[in-house]
């Protein structure tokens, strides 16, 4: 970013969540406002609608508190009757069209240069054209509408500045790996993965169709480390117990539940994964940049309208037809094959599983090239502030 753009950074950014499901949103908008300060040096308010769920990714909160700061970020309890008594921010951001307090909206005028909706993310074709159009308000103020995505016409994707040059020195660092691993693992564990089991990381709804990975992954006969964080998936292992019972041979599958981690260990799980499965929209992004094969199960909504949006990023991102089927079988959409032999042929076959290595890499390679999502919000600010 040229100094220009640096003299105009913004002095404060307000961001508004509501927690809606599980923990995407609060996720995104966590990594948006620590991103923004470090890229800024913005005083950064992070108003949050329930602490409970964002203390499970960042441990060090205390979900008691109305007000505190976290990693240098003002963290605020957003109740519905709380009077936002402060001047707003120079930015204001709603993230997922929460809507800011009413109070909040009443007094931007004169202390609001940016009013932003974060959009959810999306590949579809018309993001492009609506990304950052303006909306007039009532309060005199202009919002625009801000759309993340996979091309350059788009906001971006959230990636920190030095991000990919911590995975790599990460993923050639053999010791912090195993340093990492060993709280999670037991010592035959720990052993197996030493000699070069794989990793797979399991993130998914309830609807994902994990007893044909399951079946899968039990039919392989071969060592399997298959990490779970709590709460995922809670049928599993009864699931494998009675496929094991009707296995020729004992099963090398390990399943490994996970307590809640941090962000920043969450992507170095990510970074040691031989596969990836995430969902929704924050593990999904993380999954691209660890470079790694991931299989992601979108956010389902009704009528099926999520398979819309995940063909649409299927064409974009021009996934190979083996990948691309694969992600439509967990994600219950109609393809030939079941899950389990479609996951047996990709992961399994040493020139498949290699082809779908290369094209991750790939792909991490391709999006970096895009400005980030932290860097376009300042760069359209930056434009705010020339037409003053």
């Amino acid at each position: 970013m040229n100094s220009s753009i640096k003299s105009d950074y913004p002095k404060s950014i307000d961001i508004f969540c509501k927690v809606i499901d599980n923990y995407g949103d609060i996720g995104v908008c966590w990594r948006l406002a620590r991103d923004l300060k470090t890229q800024s040096q913005a005083t950064i308010r992070l108003w949050v609608d329930e602490l409970r769920s964002f203390g499970k990714i960042a441990p060090e909160l205390d979900p008691t508190l109305d007000r505190q700061i976290v990693q240098g970020i003002h963290v605020h309890h957003w109740t519905s009757d709380n009077a936002f008594t402060e001047p707003p921010a120079e930015i204001v951001i709603e993230a997922f069209a929460c809507d800011p307090p009413a109070s909040c909206v009443k007094t931007m005028k004169g202390h609001t240069r940016l009013w932003l909706n974060l959009e959810y993310l999306s590949a579809e074709p018309w993001v492009e054209s609506f990304h950052a159009q303006p909306s007039p308000q009532p309060n005199g103020l202009v919002k625009h509408f801000f759309f993340p995505g996979f091309t350059d016409k788009t906001g971006g994707l959230l990636r920190e500045k030095n991000l990919l040059q911590d995975r790599d020195q990460w993923q050639n660092d053999r010791q912090a790996q195993e340093k990492f691993l060993a709280p999670f693992l037991n010592t035959r564990q720990l052993a197996l993965w030493q000699q070069g089991a794989p990793i797979i990381n399991l993130f998914c709804y309830a609807s994902a169709p994990v007893h044909e990975l399951a079946q899968a992954l039990v039919k392989a006969n071969q060592a399997v480390l298959l990490l779970v964080p709590e709460g995922v998936a809670p049928s599993l292992e009864a699931g494998v117990a009675r496929l094991g019972a009707f296995a020729s041979s004992p099963s090398w599958l390990h399943i490994i539940r996970l307590p809640f981690i941090d962000q920043r260990d969450y992507d170095r799980l990510l970074w040691l994964g031989s596969l990836n499965f995430v969902r929704g929209e924050d593990s999904f992004v993380r999954a691209i940049w660890a470079a790694r094969p991931f299989i992601w199960q979108i956010y389902e909504q009704q009528e099926n309208a999520h398979l819309v949006k995940l063909d649409a990023w299927l064409a974009s991102s021009k996934t190979s037809p083996p990948v691309a089927n694969i992600m439509r079988a967990w994600n219950n959409a109609a393809v030939p094959g079941s899950f389990t032999t479609l996951f047996q042929d990709l992961f399994f076959q040493p020139a498949n599983r290699k082809q779908w290595i290369q094209e991750a890499n790939q792909y991490c390679q391709n999006l970096s090239k895009n400005k980030t999502l932290s860097l376009s919000i300042l760069d359209i600010h930056h434009k705010m502030a020339q037409k003053v």
